[in-house]
């Protein structure tokens, strides 16, 4: 007879190994956006744009919320998400301007 203690311990040690996959390609993937959103930058200052780009964000924001839905993610936490990296992003994007 299997001990359900045993049983649980090891169902949590999976997911446990699952969700630190997880952030291993969430940390990965955000490395490689911000490679592309620094080139955006720079090409940004090149050529005088503005670094923030409302109508973009807009658009942004309306496709993550609707990924967000599909993916079963609370749309409010990926909104609030997304927003957290334009901040950042439009802070990189800044120092390239000066």
């Amino acid at each position: 007879m299997t001990d359900p203690v045993t049983t649980a311990a090891t169902v949590l040690k999976d997911h446990r190994a699952s969700i630190d996959r997880l952030d291993a390609i969430l940390v990965y993937t955000l490395g490689e956006r911000f490679k592309h959103t620094q080139a955006v930058g720079k090409l940004k200052a090149t050529h005088d744009l503005p670094p923030s780009d409302p109508t973009r964000e807009a658009d942004q924001i309306a496709r993550l919320e609707d990924l967000a839905n599909k993916a079963d993610l609370d749309p409010e936490f990926a909104k609030k998400f997304l927003n957290f990296i334009i901040a950042e992003v439009i802070q990189h994007h800044k120092k390239h301007q000066s």
